[in-house]
């Protein structure tokens, strides 16, 4: 295992800049994702780390150690790509086996490591087994298991279940998370799901056009999101924002509805967007802030998302499942003010 830092790294293809000078620090042992729409960058940063692509400046740390000008071998990592590569014509056992030929280990402990990863990844009985013989799920941990026999100091995953359907991907997602927490190898995985992300990480990091928004915990980036982008891409069905004025510690929204957030205080009147995630808003008489009617419904068992025609344009809240109002009806919504979110209307970033 081994700590890995990135430190102002940047990208270039011509005159085309891609990476803009990432920095990234991560712990030994920790599960750090990768996420962002396609062409953020975090498929080029991965084959960076792996030396796959070529560092147009910056530098890249694996245990202390700069390996930007070091072969991939070289670098102690080991990468899951999101197609399986594994060989057809081999058996599962070979599969495996292959992440070992350039290794000087003696045979007996070759064979002893083997049956050691088979059976974390519960593989013990599929090991004669060609790839045709094997599920969708079974030939991706197959392709972990060539990548865990090597037992490297950091792994990559690059879009590892984008090619699994939506069950496999939650069995797999599990699969994975288990894993990490049985062999405690620092994991830097890339994804454009922000479900993955969520459920996976100790730590996201979320990119836009080469940049990092921002790093946290799945907690924070949820809770307490950087600017907007982050907001809205974080979080299914994504972030309300609402246009609004900053006076003080109130926000007047368009409609005139004055909102107090004890929590902020501003010395000058701005522009603002005051964002609500659809699970923190719901219909509530007492404290409204939003009024407007109901057009579609999208019951999901215990809750019923609601989406509302509102002077805002079309809103998204939650409803109890058993009681939802009806299409057509006209509701009141409300959140907590501590569950609520303000950005600068201009540049996008959170107001602290």
């Amino acid at each position: 295992m081994a700590n890995l830092a990135l430190r102002s790294l940047t990208k270039s293809y011509g005159a085309t800049e891609v990476l803009h000078g990432i920095s990234l620090d991560v712990a030994d042992g920790e599960f750090v994702v990768l996420v962002g729409p396609s062409g953020c960058g975090k498929s080029t940063t991965l084959r960076m780390i792996a030396g796959l692509e070529e560092t147009t400046s910056g530098i890249i740390e694996i245990g202390g150690r700069e390996v930007n000008n070091l072969e991939p071998k070289e670098r102690d990592i080991a990468m899951v790509f999101q197609n399986y590569a594994i060989y057809p014509h081999m058996s599962v056992k070979k599969n495996i086996a292959f992440g070992l030929r350039s290794s000087k280990m003696p045979k007996a402990d070759k064979e002893k490591r083997i049956q050691e990863v088979a059976g974390i990844l519960d593989m013990v009985d599929l090991l004669d087994r060609k790839p045709s013989q094997l599920s969708g799920g079974q030939r991706q941990r197959v392709a972990i298991g060539r990548a865990m026999v090597r037992d490297p100091a950091v792994f990559l995953f690059d879009e590892p279940l984008s090619n699994l359907d939506a069950q496999l991907r939650t069995q797999m997602r599990l699969e994975i998370k288990k894993l990490h927490q049985r062999v405690g190898n620092t994991i830097i995985f890339v994804t454009h799901d922000q479900v993955e992300a969520m459920t996976m990480a100790d730590r996201i990091v979320i990119m836009k056009d080469g940049h990092i928004q921002q790093v946290g915990t799945p907690e924070e980036v949820f809770h307490s999101p950087a600017n907007t982008f982050v907001a809205r891409f974080i979080g299914a069905p994504s972030m309300n924002l609402l246009d609004g004025r900053l006076s003080g510690n109130h926000v007047t929204l368009g409609a005139g509805t004055a909102v107090s957030i004890p929590a902020l205080q501003s010395g000058s009147e701005q522009g603002v967007l005051l964002g609500v995630r659809p699970d923190d808003l719901h219909p509530d008489s007492t404290n409204p802030i939003i009024k407007g009617t109901v057009t579609l419904r999208e019951p999901l068992g215990s809750e019923t998302l609601i989406y509302v025609d509102s002077p805002f344009g079309e809103i998204i809240a939650k409803a109890d499942g058993r009681t939802p109002p009806q299409v057509g009806a006209t509701v009141q919504l409300g959140a907590d003010p501590e569950n609520l979110h303000v950005f600068d209307a201009v540049n996008g970033d959170a107001l602290s």
